[in-house]
C-alpha cells in the first residue's frame, strides 16, 4: 500500500514537473512571438499579454507544488534545530499541518474564484476563469504533496499537531468576541507569523497563513479575496522577467557557458595573490548581470569554485562566506530579480533601478577584491586547481559567446529597445539556441531538465511574491502603512533624513534576515519609498539602499536563508562560515553607509541616461 502511494506521488510529481516546464516554454514562445509581431511585422498580438500572464500564474503554483514535493521551500531552521528530537518532531508536524491547511485554502478559494468569474473576460476577451482554475489545480497538487508529507509523521506527532491546531482554532474563535479594534486581528496575526517563523514553516506559507488568520478572525472578507490577491501579486507582465532570467542561468550551466567564462577569469587573474577569491567575486559580478537570480548565481559559481578552493587547500568555510558576501554585493547588478520586484511593487523605473545599482555594486566589489588580495594568502591558480588547460585564445572564443548575453541585456536597457520581460525572453532564446549550437553540450534531456529546474525555482520565488501580496493587502486594510508612514515622517521632521535612512536600513536588514528577500521588499518597499519621497530622498537611490540592506540580512548569520543556501551548495556547516561572514558583512555595511549618504553614487549614472 505504502509503495503504491509512493509510486503515485512520484507519477504526480513527474506530471507536475512536465506541466510546469511546458507552461514556461509556452510563455517563452508567446512572449517571443509577441516581440516578433510587434517589432518586425508592426502587428501587435492583442491577446499575448493576457495569455502570458495567465500562463505565469499557473506556472507559479505548479512550480511551487514541485518545490514543495521536494521540500525545497526555505524556512528559518535556526530555532527548530536546537530543540530536542521529540520536540522537534512535534514542531515539524505542526509546521507540516500549517502548510497543508494553507495549501488547501489556496486551492479551495482559487477554485471558488474560478466559478465566481465564469462568464467574465479579460481586456482582450479571454475567459477570466482560465486564470484561476489552473491556479487552483496547481494549489491542489500542492495540497496533495503537503498531505503526504504530513502523513509521514509518527502517529503521536500527528495527534499532537491536530490537538494544537484545534486548540488554536478555539482560541481564535473566542478572540473574535474578546478582541477589539486593531488588536482583534493584529495580535493573532503577529503571534501566528512569529510562531510560523520560529517553527520553521516555509516563508511563503508563513506569509499566506498570516493573511488567512485575518480573514478567519475578522470574518468580513470572503476567502476568494485571499486567492484574488495572491493571483494579483503575480499577474503582471513585468514579473515574467523572473522565470526567464532564472531559465537563462540554468541553460548557461547546462550548455557549458558558465564553466568556460569562469575558466577564462581563472586564467586572467587566478595567479595573483588571492587569485581564486578574486575570480569568485568577478564571477558573481558577471553572472549576476546575466541570470538575475542570486541563488542560481551562487549555484553556478559555487559548484565550480568551492571544489577548486578545496583542492587549493583553502578553508571551504571561508570560501563559502566569500561566495555569500559576493551574492550580497551582486544584489544591485542588473538584471537582479529583487530590483525587478521592487520596481514593480513600488512603481519605480526598473531600467532606472538597474542603472542606479551599478556603481554601488562596483564599490562593494572593489572593497571585497581589495580585502581578499590583502588576506588571500596562497589561494592562487595552480595546474592542479585550474578548470581548463586549453589555450587562452580558445577560452576567449568560448567566453565571447557568453559575454554576448551581457551585451544583449545591457544594450536593451541602455537604449530602451525592449521591456525587461522581452529582454529576458531574448536572453533565454540566446542561451538556448546560440549557446547550445556553439558548445553542443545542451542535449534534449539537459534542456528539459533546465526548464523543469527553472520552473520549480520560479515557482518558489513567485509563490512568495503572491503570498506577500496577500499579506500586504491585509496590512493595508488595517491601515498599517498609514501608521508607519506617519511615524516615519514624524521621525524625519524631528531628527532629519539621516535617522530615517538608518532606521530603514535596520528594518530591511532585520526583515531580510527573517524573511526571504522578495517578501521583505514587497511588504516594506511600498511602505517606505513614498515616505522617502516626501522627505526629499530620491526613489531610485532609496530603492538601491533597501535592496542592499535586504541582501545583507538575507545572508547574515544565524537566520539568513541565503547563507543556508550557500552552505548547502558549498557542502559546509553554517558554523564554519560565521566568523569570516561577519567580517565581510561588516565591510559591506560600511559600503552601504557610504552609498546611503552619498546619493551621487547611485544617481549619477541614471541621471546621465535620462532616468529621474
Amino acid at each position: 500500500m505504502r509503495s503504491a502511494i509512493s509510486d503515485g506521488l512520484a507519477v504526480l510529481l513527474a506530471l507536475v514537473d512536465a506541466f510546469a516546464a511546458l507552461l514556461l516554454a509556452a510563455d517563452l514562445i508567446v512572449v517571443s512571438l509577441s516581440v516578433f509581431y510587434r517589432y518586425v511585422l508592426a502587428a501587435p498580438i492583442e491577446w499575448a499579454d493576457d495569455v502570458a500572464r495567465g500562463l505565469m500564474v499557473a506556472l507559479s503554483f505548479f512550480g511551487a507544488a514541485g518545490a514543495l514535493a521536494r521540500s525545497e521551500n526555505a524556512g528559518v531552521a535556526f530555532f527548530v534545530q536546537r530543540l530536542r528530537p521529540q520536540a522537534r518532531r512535534r514542531v515539524d508536524a505542526v509546521a507540516a499541518l500549517i502548510v497543508l491547511v494553507t495549501a488547501a485554502s489556496v486551492a479551495w478559494n482559487a477554485m471558488a474564484l474560478g466559478r465566481f468569474t465564469t462568464g467574465q473576460t479579460t481586456g482582450s476577451g479571454l475567459p477570466l476563469e482560465l486564470t484561476f482554475y489552473p491556479m487552483g489545480a496547481g494549489a491542489l497538487c500542492m495540497t496533495i504533496f503537503a498531505f503526504a508529507q504530513f502523513c509521514r509523521r509518527r502517529p503521536p506527532d500527528l495527534a499532537f499537531a491536530i490537538a494544537v491546531a484545534l486548540a488554536l482554532a478555539g482560541v481564535a474563535y473566542g478572540w473574535r468576541f474578546v478582541g477589539t479594534g486593531a488588536a482583534r486581528s493584529g495580535l493573532p496575526m503577529l503571534a501566528g507569523f512569529v510562531g510560523c517563523l520560529v517553527g520553521g514553516v516555509p516563508i511563503g506559507f508563513a506569509l499566506a497563513f498570516t493573511a488567512l488568520i485575518y480573514i478567519w478572525i475578522d470574518g468580513a472578507l470572503p476567502g476568494m479575496i485571499f486567492a484574488q490577491q495572491m493571483a494579483r501579486g503575480i499577474d503582471n507582465f513585468v514579473l515574467l522577467a523572473i522565470p526567464f532570467f532564472i531559465l537563462v542561468g540554468y541553460l548557461m550551466e547546462a550548455n557549458g557557458m558558465s564553466v568556460r567564462l569562469i575558466a577564462l577569469l581563472e586564467r586572467l587573474v587566478g595567479r595573483i595573490r588571492g587569485g581564486l577569491n578574486v575570480v569568485m567575486v568577478l564571477s558573481m559580478v558577471i553572472f549576476s548581470g546575466i541570470s538575475g537570480s542570486k541563488m542560481a548565481d551562487v549555484a553556478a559559481v559555487g559548484s565550480v569554485l568551492i571544489p577548486a578552493a578545496r583542492r587549493s587547500r583553502q578553508n571551504p568555510g571561508e570560501a563559502v562566506a566569500l561566495l555569500a558576501a559576493s551574492a550580497v554585493m551582486a544584489e544591485t547588478i542588473p538584471p537582479c530579480i529583487n530590483l525587478i520586484i521592487l520596481g514593480f511593487v513600488a512603481n519605480l523605473s526598473i531600467g532606472g533601478l538597474f542603472m542606479a545599482g551599478l556603481l554601488p555594486a562596483g564599490l562593494m566589489a572593489l572593497a571585497l577584491i581589495g580585502v581578499v588580495i590583502l588576506i588571500g594568502g596562497d589561494a592562487r591558480l595552480t595546474r592542479e586547481v585550474a578548470l581548463s588547460t586549453a589555450p587562452l585564445g580558445q577560452l576567449w572564443r568560448g567566453a565571447i559567446v557568453t559575454l554576448g548575453l551581457v551585451v544583449i541585456i545591457f544594450a536593451g536597457f541602455r537604449f530602451g529597445i525592449a521591456t525587461a520581460t522581452e529582454i529576458s525572453a531574448f536572453a533565454a532564446l540566446y542561451a538556448l539556441i546560440v549557446g547550445g549550437a556553439t558548445f553542443r553540450e545542451l542535449g534534449p534531456r539537459a534542456a528539459a531538465r533546465s526548464f523543469v529546474n527553472a520552473a520549480t525555482r520560479s515557482g518558489l520565488v513567485l509563490f512568495i511574491v503572491a503570498a506577500a501580496q496577500s499579506l500586504a493587502f491585509v496590512l493595508t486594510l488595517q491601515q498599517f502603512p498609514h501608521a508607519l508612514a506617519q511615524a516615519m515622517i514624524a521621525l524625519s521632521q524631528n531628527a532629519g533624513a539621516s535617522p530615517f535612512l538608518l532606521l530603514s536600513i535596520l528594518i530591511l536588514i532585520v526583515m531580510g534576515s527573517i524573511l526571504e528577500g522578495a517578501a521583505a521588499l514587497i511588504i516594506f518597499g511600498p511602505l517606505l519609498i513614498p515616505v522617502a519621497g516626501q522627505i526629499g530622498i530620491n526613489g531610485l537611490h532609496f530603492g538601491v539602499v533597501l535592496v542592499i540592506a535586504m541582501g545583507i540580512g538575507l545572508f547574515a548569520p544565524p537566520l539568513g536563508l541565503g547563507l543556508y543556501g550557500a552552505c548547502l551548495i558549498g557542502g559546509v556547516p553554517i558554523e564554519s562560515t560565521v566568523r569570516p561572514m561577519l567580517g565581510y558583512l561588516g565591510l559591506l555595511f560600511l559600503c552601504l553607509l557610504v552609498i546611503a549618504f552619498v546619493p551621487a553614487l547611485t544617481l549619477w549614472l541614471p541621471h546621465l541616461l535620462g532616468y529621474q
